[in-house]
Parts: structure tokens; C-alpha cells; sequence
């Protein structure tokens, strides 16, 4: 690696640093804040002055940073990674991420929520869970870069370190956040390759045997159109593939609660909330219910990522820009969610299947009914959505499994290891979609598991960070969220624990259908 030199009046400290991440947009406006990620001991160190302090001209409201500076690393390493190897994102491409990893196919089963809370219930535990979660996203955009030591948290693992240490991060984080990105990978696999099947069947129809390929061999097809997708290089180059995600999502959700609508409502259709014998099965019912609200928001563990391949720098922070994109992504996460959750509940009441929500409601109510075009086109725009989603949340887990390369051999990951790393890790994701096809069936568990990632942890890490004042307004908000969002991840996953051994699951291993 080079040492780069700037060339001012007066000595600078010189700054070891790939040429890649030197000249990157985060560094060229002003050295202030465009400082990379979180650094281990072992990272490359900045080489003393010759003078005790760089005089710099610059206005006092960067004299914080000044002091900073002193304290100021770059690690080399971040210019080889996915997540950060490019910089020059900007709002557009924000809304683009934003939306295409908090809007899924997990918000088709919203109405299932709706039968065990009702109508109240469930209206009001949607509308709080977004105004919540839209809270922490907040937190966590503001988190992003700190002006007392000059760093900038881009993945969100690092960002708890640093607020709670190694040990905790990996006890409390680790887990989470590895679902969210690995088990997101592995439940698009079983939606698009099962969705797929579906999609030839309607468009094959009497002409050709729609059981020419087995569901395995769906879910293969699926995989590997996702492996070409995933050669992308880094979090910036999938922008436009973002975009293409961000639009069949809202595109599929408003098609089928609209096609559902102009249906109108089921015959005889019941809105009596299902009620379980027992009090104690309520209760878990209730929170197997709440369990699933809280899936329908996800996307909090990518926001640190998709701002770290933002510029940023004294007079021009990322956090400006970033949250831009992130209100209107949020914006148009809400015209879906709701209509969906709403509606759905309003048109087929209880009888909303568990297992599918919308989408298998569509299918199981209006296949015969309604123009094969438009079911197919939803088909269509739930696969697409897929194969682009999966870019998403698989780009964390490339980035993971690169760095453990670049930190080891001092150097880039060669494309050729590369394209072998990133077909691996898709595979290893379709062996498990083919072990746990019935992983959908576990949303209120799962969602009770990744909770405080949502709504918790960036709440104690705000209270850690920035130490607001004791006892005042938002030190007692975010320690009256984060306490409510721990004990009601444990009583979720509890409950969700419950609901699978009392009601039981058809855990057909290897048997995708």
C-alpha cells in the first residue's frame, strides 16, 4: 500500500490508505467525517506529524472535529469490501435500497395478524409498530457517523461494538442479524422457485405438463438466476437492481389487494377474532400475532450499509441525504402495508390462509375468477422482486466473508474467488431453503428473534453513543422503547415457541412442495 501525502502549506499527517479509498467521493470534498468504518487494533495506524496539531483553516463550527482528527484511522480494508469498496451514493439510490429491503413478501401475511388481535388490535399495534420502528431507523441514520471520534459505523455489527463490545455483539447481535441477512437469502429462495412453478403452470396451462420440473429443480433455477445477479460487485452497482425490486414490490402488493377489493368480500365472511380455549393460549396467540407486525419491518439491519456507501464530509453529512431517502421509501412502505393488512383482513376475514397470506388467498379465491394475465403478472413481479431482494440482503454476508479474506492476506478478494465465495454462500442457501421449506410457517418466532434490531437495540445504543441528558425527554424514550422491545422480543419468542409445539408445524424436511 502507498503512503499519499497531502501537499498543503504546513505538515499533515500522512495517511496509509488504498489509492481506491483515498480518491474516493467520501474523501475528496473535505478529510473531515469521510473517515471509514470502525478499526481493530491491528488496522493500519496513521504515521505521526512532525508538528503536535495540523493547523487547518477551517471555521470553528469544526473544531470538534479538529480534535477528532488527531484521533482519526482509515482502515485500508474497507476499499476492498462490498459495502464500502464504493462511495458515491446519494439519496435517489437511499429510497432505492430502503424500499426494496423494507417491503416484501412478508407483508402479504399481515392479515393473518389480524385475525387473532381483530380490528382494533390489530390497526393499532400496525400503527405503532411503524411509527416505532420509523423512530429507531432515525436513531440508527444519526448513529451513522460521529463527530467526536471522527468514524463512521457502516455495518451495523460494528456500530454495536463499539457501543457494547465484541462479546455482547456477539452474544445479543450476531444471531439476528445473520437471519436477517442469510434466512431473508434462504426465504426468498422458497418463495421465487415455489412462486416460479406457479408462474409456468399459469402460463404453460393445458399445452405442456406443468410438472415437467420438480419444486427442487424450481428452486435451483431460481438460484442460479440469483448467482448471475450476485457477480454485481458492490452495494452500489445493485442501485438499479434496487430500483427493479422497489417497483415490482409495490407493484405486486397493490395488484393483489386491488384485484381482492374489486372481488369484494367473501360470502358470509367473519371478522370474529379467533379465540384459543384457554386464557394462556390467547396470550400467545396474541403475541404470535404481534410477533408477525414486527417481521413486516425489516430492513433496519441494512441501514447502515446502504449510508456507508454515502459521501460525507463536514458541511455535506450523509446522515442529510440518507434520511431524505429513507422518509420517502417509508412513505410509500406505508401506502402498501396498510392497504394490504386492512383491506385483506376486510375481504377475507378469518379465512385468510396462515400459510401465504394475500398471495395465497389470490390464488386459493380468485385463480378462476379473474384474468390469468393479472394473476400471472403478480406471479411474475413476486419472482422478479426476489431474485432482486436477495442482492440486497446477501450483500452483508459477502461483505462478511470478504473481509475475513482481506484482513487475513493484506489484499482485494480476486474476482475469480469472488464469483467462488458469493455461488457458495448462494448454494449453501438453497440446501437450506430444500431442508426448511416450511421456514414461512415460523414468521411470529422469527419475529419475535429479530425484534430488538428493530426496535430495541437502537435505542441503547443511541442512549450508549451520545449520553442524552439522565431523566430527561429522550433518555427516558428510548430506555421506555428499549426495555419494551427486549421483554417483548422474549415474550414473543416464547410465545412463538408455544404456538409451534402446541399447534405443530408440517416440518416436511427436504420435501418442498
Amino acid at each position: 500500500m502507498d503512503e499519499v501525502t497531502e501537499a498543503t502549506p504546513t505538515a499533515t499527517p500522512r495517511v496509509v490508505a488504498p489509492p481506491a479509498q483515498f480518491h474516493s467521493p467520501s474523501l475528496t470534498r473535505s478529510p473531515l467525517l469521510s473517515t471509514d468504518d470502525r478499526i481493530e487494533a491491528a488496522a493500519c495506524k496513521t504515521p505521526k506529524s512532525s508538528s503536535p496539531r495540523p493547523r487547518f483553516n477551517i471555521t470553528p463550527i469544526g473544531s470538534p472535529i479538529r480534535r477528532a482528527l488527531n484521533l482519526t484511522r482509515l482502515d485500508p480494508h474497507d476499499a476492498w469490501l462490498p459495502i464500502t469498496e464504493s462511495r458515491n451514493g446519494n439519496a435517489f439510490y437511499a429510497a432505492f435500497h430502503t424500499l426494496c429491503s423494507g417491503i416484501g413478501i412478508q407483508a402479504l401475511v399481515l392479515p393473518v395478524a389480524f385475525t387473532i388481535l381483530g380490528w382494533a388490535g390489530g390497526i393499532i399495534s400496525l400503527t405503532v409498530a411503524f411509527i416505532w420502528q420509523l423512530y429507531t431507523l432515525y436513531l440508527m441514520v444519526q448513529l451513522h457517523e460521529s463527530t467526536e471520534t471522527g468514524l463512521r459505523y457502516s455495518r451495523y455489527l460494528h456500530l454495536f461494538s463499539a457501543s457494547f463490545g465484541n462479546g455482547l455483539s456477539r452474544l445479543l447481535a450476531f444471531f439476528p442479524i445473520l437471519y436477517l441477512s442469510a434466512g431473508t437469502c434462504v426465504a426468498l429462495i422458497i418463495i421465487g422457485g415455489s412462486t416460479s412453478k406457479t408462474f409456468f403452470q399459469i402460463v404453460c396451462g393445458t399445452n405442456c405438463n406443468p410438472n415437467s420440473l420438480t419444486p427442487i429443480e424450481w428452486y435451483l433455477v431460481f438460484t442460479c438466476v440469483a448467482v448471475l445477479l450476485a457477480q454485481l460487485p458492490n452495494l452500489n452497482s445493485i442501485a438499479g437492481v434496487s430500483l427493479i425490486g422497489a417497483i415490482t414490490a409495490v407493484g405486486y402488493c397493490t395488484l393483489i389487494w386491488v384485484i381482492s377489493l374489486v372481488k369484494g368480500r367473501l360470502p358470509h365472511v367473519s371478522y370474529d377474532p379467533i379465540k384459543p380455549p384457554t386464557q394462556l393460549e390467547r396470550a400467545f396467540a396474541a403475541l404470535n400475532a404481534l410477533g408477525i407486525v414486527a417481521f413486516a419491518f425489516r430492513g433496519h439491519n441494512l441501514i447502515l450499509e446502504i449510508q456507508g456507501t454515502m459521501p460525507s464530509s463536514e458541511k455535506h453529512p450523509s446522515r442529510v441525504p440518507m434520511w431524505r431517502g429513507v422518509k420517502f421509501a417509508y412513505l410509500v412502505v406505508a401506502a402498501c402495508l396498510f392497504p394490504l393488512a386492512i383491506g385483506g383482513y376486510w375481504i377475507y376475514g378469518v379465512r385468510i390462509p396462515s400459510n401465504g397470506g394475500m398471495l395465497t388467498a389470490l390464488y386459493a379465491y380468485h385463480s378462476r375468477d379473474t384474468s390469468q394475465f393479472l394473476i400471472g403478472l403478480t406471479s411474475l413481479l413476486v419472482i422478479i422482486n426476489a431474485v432482486t431482494t436477495f442482492q440486497i440482503y446477501g450483500m452483508p454476508m459477502f461483505d462478511s466473508i470478504e473481509a475475513c479474506y482481506t484482513k487475513r492476506k493484506k489484499q482485494a478478494c480476486p474476482w475469480w474467488l469472488r464469483i467462488i465465495l458469493r455461488t457458495a454462500f448462494s448454494f449453501i442457501c438453497f440446501f437450506v431453503a430444500i431442508a426448511i421449506p416450511f421456514l414461512g410457517s415460523l414468521a411470529g418466532l422469527i419475529g419475535g428473534i429479530a425484534l430488538p434490531v428493530t426496535f430495541a437495540y437502537p435505542c441503547f445504543m443511541w442512549l450508549k453513543m451520545k449520553k442524552p441528558k439522565k431523566y430527561g425527554i429522550v433518555w427516558l424514550v428510548n430506555w421506555v422503547l428499549g426495555v419494551s422491545g427486549m421483554g417483548l422480543s422474549f415474550a414473543m419468542i416464547a410465545a412463538g415457541i408455544y404456538v409451534v409445539i402446541n399447534t405443530g408445524i408440517q416440518a416436511s424436511f427436504f420435501k418442498p412442495h
